[in-house]
């Protein structure tokens, strides 16, 4: 049985597929101060924050203050930071001085922190190093080997005692397995359901576990699979069999994790793209990208839209129309991520 807000639900197979949530790593103020960027009603709390930070920029006649509206501090330099500075950077340069003529645009700053020595840590170094230098075309500030240790909602420090003051910081530099109550004796350290080769869940019969809430630990992989959409799509596809074959009594089949590469987007035209035997950056790797993202997709009229859309926008240089849709407060800043 489990227990459920609408009261209990009996079962014969449960397949846990909750996913992950954003990793503090146990520090209540960054994760009280600092916006997360997991969901969509996150991303469009982070969407407001930012428009609504270059309104009072405009509003106020204190220097200081309006510095630390139009900087904009991205923690984590995985794929998600990343992409974001860079989507930041592009609007540095080409969309908001169209929008906000009267803002001295030089004063907005976008700093990248990353604790580990590089940016795309989990990448090849060449890749590494090209979305680097991706990013500093695009005036963004990048911090390797940095920790941050406190955000008090205006400073963020350091564990070298560097300070940044900032009204827009953005965590994207941890996540956690978001596993359900009643399954804490089976889980890892990054609260993850450990899971055999079949994903069922250590010590319970008829329990699975897919995705990114699921640890597959083997000699090949001493820490599990990548917590990425491509492990969670081919672990659901093979369960879906496995629960077919188990009702005929067949043997069920192992996971085996077909790595089809990894990529990231660093801005137009700005891509890094690995495959099992192929590397390359540039534009190239951003047409992979797109048409990647693109066929994924669910549905020809899904599919066709957003096509013209991207068409549209890289003729157009722009990015639509930036309406304050669903204005934020602070009283919305933590977005609850705990799973039934």
């Amino acid at each position: 049985k489990i227990e459920t807000n609408i009261g209990r639900v009996n079962y014969d197979h449960l397949v846990i597929a909750t996913g992950s949530k954003t990793n503090y790593f146990g520090m209540q103020d960054i994760e009280a101060e600092s916006m997360p960027m997991k969901s969509i009603p996150q991303a469009l709390n982070l969407r407001s924050l930012i428009l609504q930070n270059f309104e009072r920029a405009i509003l106020t006649s204190d220097l200081e203050e309006q510095r630390s509206l139009m900087t904009f501090l991205i923690i984590g330099g995985g794929p998600t930071g990343v992409e974001l500075a860079g989507a930041l950077g592009e609007l540095k340069k080409h969309v908001l001085s169209k929008d906000y003529p009267d803002l001295d645009l030089r004063k907005m700053e976008i700093h990248l922190i990353e604790a580990a020595p590089r940016v795309l840590a989990a990448m090849d170094k060449e890749s590494s190093a090209k979305a680097l230098e991706y990013l500093l075309e695009l005036d963004v500030n990048v911090w390797t080997d940095t920790i941050v240790k406190s955000n008090d909602g205006k400073v963020v420090t350091t564990a070298k005692g560097r300070q940044f003051h900032s009204d827009t910081v953005v965590w994207t530099a941890g996540v956690l397995g978001a596993a359900i109550k009643g399954l804490e004796t089976a889980t890892d350290k990054g609260g993850r359901l450990l899971v055999n080769e079949y994903n069922e869940v250590q010590g319970f019969d008829d329990v699975y576990a897919i995705g990114d809430v699921a640890a597959m630990i083997t000699p090949e992989n001493p820490k599990g699979h990548p917590m990425l959409a491509p492990v969670a799509m081919q672990q659901g596809e093979l369960l879906g069999e496995n629960l077919i074959r188990k009702t005929q009594g067949k043997e069920l089949k192992p996971f085996k994790y077909f790595n089809k590469g990894s990529m990231a987007t660093i801005g137009r035209n700005r891509a890094v793209v690995e495959l099992p035997k192929f590397k390359f950056q540039g534009l190239f790797a951003w047409y992979v990208w797109m048409f990647v993202h693109l066929i994924t997709l669910v549905g020809f009229k899904n599919k066709m839209v957003v096509l013209v859309n991207w068409v549209w926008n890289y003729i157009n240089y722009d990015r639509g129309v930036r309406l304050i849709i669903r204005p934020f407060t602070k009283v919305l800043k933590k977005e609850p991520e705990e799973v039934l």
